[in-house]
């Protein structure tokens, strides 16, 4: 079991390097070489086709009907109203501020539970949102010195718009990701993403020079397709097996790290004080909230308090 809690690590830690560098990566491809919409199209049909093609390797699993218009509306949240304003949003700005803008995630979602789930906000809690608000804010609405690649107000907006909607999706859906193994529902959202969003994208996507498929043009946009959406996935599913959420969760910190040395290395953007500032903020607010007591920890503890008292 240790060997296997160990690969578990390596293979989360190996899905939030390939995360990382789709920023720079695709940044580097948008806007002026392929349209931040045809690019979304091209990862969510390209993520469709592998998942499904997979399905020689990978074991599946039957879905019911009711659970099919589930993951339907799931896909929407989690892969349609996420990628097509993350894509929009990441061509504006720099691929760090966007990195930055998405460690949000966990504190968004945490606001989320406790509208949806009705999680409780301990005080804790609402000071780790708090600070990880402020650095967010900060980052956002900061002026920022002119360099290569920089960061742009609308751009780290439309970036927010994204992660808000991936943060209904893990609390809309909650239990119905539970029902299911990561491969099973990644299978089904991909493709009705691909569905969903072939309305908006197919203008785009039609009227696309076949000149600009380069031969580096088409590597990158191969990374993005089958590694950093793929190969990713499987990576988190692998993950999943064995490690607790808040685990997986704390790994996703490491990809404004790997997204700012890999677009420093290409020359996109700078790493300034702004972003540093923001990072500092973001991840001790993240910090804070995760050491914050759930709502079953609570309800646990007072359970243990009332057996204490009537012995």
């Amino acid at each position: 079991m240790e060997r296997k809690k160990r690969n578990a690590h390596i293979a989360i830690l190996a899905a939030n390097l390939l995360f990382g560098l789709n920023n720079p990566i695709s940044r580097s491809l948008m806007p002026n070489i392929i349209d931040p919409i045809a690019l979304t199209y091209f990862r969510l049909l390209g993520g469709a086709i592998l998942f499904w093609a997979s399905a020689l390797v990978f074991k599946v699993e039957k879905v019911s009907p009711k659970d099919l218009m589930l993951l339907f509306f799931a896909a929407f949240f989690s892969l349609t109203a996420n990628q097509i304003p993350f894509f929009i949003g990441l061509s504006k700005t720099s691929p760090i501020d966007a990195a930055i803008v998405i460690t949000t995630l966990p504190i968004i979602s945490m606001l989320f539970a406790a509208l949806i789930i009705k999680e409780p906000i301990t005080l804790k809690k609402a000071f780790g949102v708090l600070v990880g608000a402020s650095g967010a804010l900060f980052l956002i609405l900061g002026e920022h010195i002119v360099h290569v690649g920089k960061g742009n107000f609308t751009g780290n907006i439309i970036v927010f718009a994204a992660v808000i909607s991936f943060a209904l999706y893990l609390n809309l859906f909650k239990n119905l990701i539970k029902r299911y193994t990561p491969y099973t529902i990644m299978r089904w959202m991909f493709l009705f993403a691909a569905i969903q969003s072939y309305p908006f994208c197919h203008t785009v996507v039609s009227q696309i020079d076949l000149a600009i498929f380069t031969t580096p043009v088409v590597a990158k946009i191969g990374y993005i397709v089958f590694f950093a959406t793929f190969v990713s996935y499987v990576l988190l599913a692998v993950g999943q097996q064995f490690l607790l959420p808040t685990t997986l969760s704390m790994y996703n910190y490491t990809q404004p790290i790997i997204a700012s040395l890999a677009t420093i290395a290409m020359g996109l953007d700078v790493f300034g004080y702004e972003q540093l500032i923001s990072t500092a903020l973001v991840f001790l607010g993240v910090y804070i909230v995760t050491q914050s007591k759930t709502r079953a920890q609570i309800e646990t503890e007072k359970s243990k308090i009332s057996v204490e008292n009537t012995l």
